[in-house]
């Protein structure tokens, strides 16, 4: 099979159109919120997610808002960025001075001018690129136009200090050859790939293909667009996870086939080593993907999302709701036929209907403590009664033989304890995160609401304990809370895994 990159265009009547409508699409082609996280030598790479900005060993946290208005330019775009600490990460503007920060286009010392459409926050990584100890912030921003080229896109770095992200070391670039409508940096991912650099590299894609950079005397310099040979792909995700544990980094780039009319989703897997990434096989799955290691076997295990009924290797097609498809790591990395689930899977709550979209986000990392990571599956598109698309989050958890149904949870805007009250079309679940910001070992739970109060958006935090998520002591903010021009803009539509 064929799986080459290409620069395809989406019809209104595709298949994938119509049934992952909460996928953010702008223009032809697919602008989804990506996921990225690096591995490096000596542990799986879920287990160092290349966040910490300041190096205070506390994760940080990024989130989008491209459709923002900044200097009163509409969908100009900018990220808010919420720095861990021992209490966990501030959740409005008058916390502490150096807790939160707000970065875009007209932030002194960030390259490049905010402009209409430019999206900037459309897509969000991190790593240490420059391998200084200090993990540095990569924006997207595939909206940008480079001279009369229409949205060619561009991509943005700024580096990270002791003082946290340093808007005087930035960098920015473009594709070698700008190309119309071709929306570079629409997905990013950084992770250490190879052996041969002391620092992650940077995954960049965009419609015509994956292009790899390397920080090198000073500056980032394209050393590779890797290549495969299945299905066409128009691809919208990365992930990364050392799936085979041989210290290196291996991608996942996840998306749709022009070849069956994107009706369901797939996954082309480069794998990590001494010579860099090399193109190894096809893999069913791809609405949404996310890495760790569930089942504590010191292998990242690959989980995917998968639209319903259209694929018979999932074995589900009663499941019109959305499936989610575990893919665990060995030795020769993921492979054979996935685990799937749904919500009618044992031990799930709810039930699957037609619509909920669940699986479109999905991130992984140990929620209890128990040092298995676990799941969370956003459902944006779930019904709560009688309230249409309000959205859900479901979290699995991870155990010895692999992710299980008990001891699941499921949340929503009317869960008591939850700031709120779900409302129809709010997609509640549309971005999902696992993230330990306080240092404790347990992973909160960021989940995100980008059509809250008519598309301003908003974010919710809610705390883990020994048993799961918990709803009490839950709180939720918004752009305006961290420095953000609210209105229209969508805040929480990427949220930096």
């Amino acid at each position: 099979m064929s799986f080459t990159l290409r620069n395809t265009r989406r019809t209104a009547s595709s298949a994938a159109v119509a049934a992952a409508s909460f996928l953010v699409l702008a223009g032809a082609g697919i602008l989804a919120a990506p996921t990225a996280f690096a591995g490096v030598p000596g542990g799986t790479a879920a287990a160092d997610r290349n966040n910490d900005f300041n190096g205070d060993g506390y994760n940080d946290v990024v989130t989008g808002a491209p459709d923002g208005t900044v200097d009163g330019k509409e969908i100009a775009g900018y990220v808010t960025v919420q720095y861990g600490a021992p209490n966990g990460i501030g959740t409005n503007n008058t916390v502490p001075k150096g807790e939160v920060q707000l970065l875009s286009q007209s932030t002194a010392g960030v390259p490049g001018t905010s402009e209409f459409g430019d999206r900037f926050g459309q897509a969000v990584a991190s790593g240490d690129l420059d391998g200084d100890g200090y993990d540095d912030l990569v924006v997207g921003a595939p909206g940008e136009d480079e001279g009369s080229v229409e949205d060619a896109g561009r991509v943005t770095v700024v580096y990270g200090s002791a003082q946290g992200l340093d808007t005087g070391r930035t960098a920015s670039f473009t594709a070698a050859t700008p190309t119309a409508d071709a929306r570079f940096g629409l997905a990013l991912a950084a992770a250490r790939f190879t052996g041969d650099i002391d620092a992650d590299q940077l995954t960049v894609l965009d419609q015509t293909g994956l292009n790899v950079f390397t920080y090198h005397a000073g500056v980032l310099r394209q050393v590779g667009t890797p290549h495969s040979t299945g299905h066409a792909l128009n691809g919208a995700y990365l992930t990364t996870g050392d799936y085979d544990r041989n210290g290196f980094a291996d991608l996942v780039v996840s998306g749709y086939s022009p070849d069956d009319d994107y009706g369901r989703g797939w996954s082309a897997l480069y794998a990590g080593g001494a010579e860099g990434l090399a193109y190894q096989r096809d893999l069913h799955g791809g609405l949404g993907s996310a890495s760790g290691d569930i089942n504590g076997d010191g292998y990242d295990d690959l989980v995917v999302g998968q639209l319903s009924g259209v694929d018979d290797t999932t074995g589900d097609a009663d499941a019109p709701g959305g499936l989610v498809g575990v893919y665990y790591g060995g030795t020769h990395g993921p492979a054979g036929t996935p685990q799937w689930w749904s919500q009618n899977s044992p031990g799930v709550p709810g039930t699957a209907e037609r619509g909920d979209a669940w699986g479109n986000d999905l991130s992984v990392a140990d929620v209890d403590g128990d040092g298995r990571a676990d799941v969370a599956i956003g459902a944006p598109g779930e019904d709560v009664g009688t309230v249409a698309d309000a959205g859900a989050v479901w979290l699995l958890r991870g155990s010895r033989t692999g992710l299980t149904g008990t001891g699941s949870q499921s949340f929503d805007q009317n869960t008591a304890n939850i700031p709120g009250t779900a409302e129809t079309s709010d997609a509640w679940g549309a971005q999902v995160r696992l993230v330990d910001t306080d240092g404790d070992g347990r992973a909160e739970l960021v989940a995100a609401a980008p059509d809250e109060n008519a598309g301003d958006g908003a974010v919710w935090l809610l705390p883990a304990g020994g048993n799961g998520l918990l709803a009490e002591g839950s709180r939720s903010y918004g752009a305006s809370a961290l420095g953000g021009t609210a209105h229209g803009a969508h805040f929480g539509s990427v949220i930096d895994e």
